[in-house]
């Protein structure tokens, strides 16, 4: 079975997830997916093992020899992106067990639960997959089981708000699926590996820059970097908690992910940065992203907007690190997929709790939860701490290495703007550390009690891997490095 665990990774939950359908209860769903995820991390643990010991794996499906066939290729680069996404969800999966239940019709739920594992495998999918048109199959899976999840909000603007990331993300995917076939079009195939090999000749062609063009376009809007963010904070407001700590982990992680694999190992960087220049397009886009986001997310009463208005900003942290082309640069954005995995999945499980005991997250209803509920308060304390930046947080390395690459870019401007914008997190993390610890409650009000054992277990746990990977970093680091330098192929 080992030989064949970069295809279980993603078939095991893809194939649970019409059994979840099929045997109609919530709970006995919520098992599968339970098992489904933790098998899956389970195998991304080997897999990520295997690639630092031996190198790429490839694993041919079928039989058939890439690139005839389809091809799952996996190095160190992916082999992270599946480590990112199957931890989450075996966090979160535990935690949707009492969070679904209460926010989700209870007739429902086993739905619920097919479409978080068809999610999760379509996520897998897209980090594993070697093929260009089995990248848009799986972003598909992922993306209308998203689109489901969210609009099973109890709010009925979840409806609206997954209406509008439908048609942002069909759009996205339509531009997507447009420059795959314009680049299969010169090259006559879609294994990235092969086509790779078979750009250079025809990469000064109109139909190769057209499709670069509409591929910068469509993988910007499925991670979500400024402008093309507007679908963002409201499904990330109106999803059902566990959706929306899910979502903000793990989807727009994977969307950089496609970028890095189309930008550096398709294309290549020389093309996608000397001769296109992407750079200068990523470069200010991310910087307004960073700026403007993090002042937004100060203004808003609505909390999971908030966090979903600074994720904004968090993308456009990754984006900038992409940006600098260099290996120092490249890490930064590539640690940054994992410790913004962990910081926001952790807040937003914090918020999730809140949720579940008031039944609200608008900042006035948070008045003297830091007593009536304080381990669910001090956990989002601590996770904030973390997206600000403070030494001893995974928060503090991601922009300790954003910093290191802006300098030795000579860029001190952008290093000074990496210090501001952390000062503005400060900011709007405060304004919930303020309502929380430092206003009386209502008068008439009842204490809600502490959110249930299940649910702060998992946010602990996110909690707790902020701090444990930021005082020792060097595991994330090393592979985040070894990824940067298999990007850019650099020897020795």
């Amino acid at each position: 079975m080992t030989e064949h665990l970069p295809v279980l990774v993603v078939v095991v939950p893809l194939m649970a997830a019409p059994l979840c359908m099929l045997f109609g209860h919530g709970r006995v769903a919520w098992g599968m997916a339970m098992g489904a995820t933790a098998f899956s991390l389970w195998a991304g643990l080997q897999v990520l093992t295997r690639v630092l010991d031996s190198g790429v794996w490839s694993y041919a499906i079928g039989g058939w020899t890439p690139p005839l066939g389809i091809e799952y290729r996996i190095d160190v680069v992916n082999a992270f992106v599946v480590i990112i996404v199957a931890a989450i969800a075996v966090v979160v999966t535990p935690y949707a067990f009492r969070s679904a239940e209460r926010e989700v019709d209870s007739a429902k739920l086993h739905l619920f639960y097919t479409a978080w594992l068809l999610c999760f495998a379509g996520l897998l999918g897209i980090a594993v997959t070697g093929d260009m048109f089995n990248v848009f199959v799986f972003l598909e899976i992922s993306s209308l089981s998203a689109y489901a999840l969210i609009s099973l909000g109890n709010d009925r603007r979840a409806l609206t708000a997954a209406f509008r990331y439908l048609i942002m993300g069909s759009v996205g995917a339509t531009f997507i699926v447009i420059g795959i076939g314009m680049l299969y079009a010169m090259t006559g195939t879609l294994n990235m590996a092969d086509m790779a090999t078979r750009l250079p000749p025809v990469a000064d062609t109109r139909t190769i820059k057209v499709g670069f063009a509409f591929l910068t376009v469509g993988v910007c809007l499925k991670l979500a970097l400024f402008p093309l963010h507007l679908w963002l904070p409201n499904a990330y407001a109106y999803a059902p908690s566990s959706v929306t700590a899910l979502i903000a982990a793990t989807a727009t992680k994977v969307a950089v992910y496609m970028l890095l694999r189309f930008f550096f190992t398709v294309f290549g960087a020389v093309f996608s940065f000397d001769v296109m220049q992407l750079d200068f397009v990523l470069l200010p886009l991310a910087l307004v992203a960073i700026f403007t986001m993090s002042l937004v997310a100060i203004y808003q009463e609505n909390v999971k907007r908030l966090l979903a208005f600074s994720s904004v900003a968090q993308i456009g942290y990754m984006i900038l690190g992409i940006a600098m082309v260099s290996v120092t640069g490249l890490t930064a954005g590539i640690l940054h997929l994992f410790n913004h995995a962990l910081i926001k999945a952790a807040l937003f499980l914090a918020v999730g709790c809140v949720f579940y005991r008031i039944g609200s997250v608008r900042l006035e209803d948070l008045a003297g939860l830091g007593k009536r509920m304080p381990w669910t308060m001090a956990a989002f304390v601590g996770a904030g701490l973390s997206i600000i930046g403070v030494p001893l947080t995974v928060g503090f390395v991601s922009k300790w290495y954003l910093i290191l690459g802006a300098i030795e870019k000579g860029w001190w401007p952008v290093a000074v703007l990496v210090l501001i914008t952390s000062l503005m997190a400060l900011v709007y993390i405060w304004r919930v550390v303020e309502v929380a610890y430092f206003q009386p409650p209502p008068e008439d009000s009842e204490p809600p009690g502490e959110a249930p054992l299940s649910m702060l277990l998992p946010t602990w746990t996110l909690v707790l891997a902020n701090f444990w990977f930021g005082i020792d970093a060097r595991t994330t680091v090393g592979v985040a490095r070894r990824a940067a330098e298999a990007l850019l192929r650099v020897v020795g």
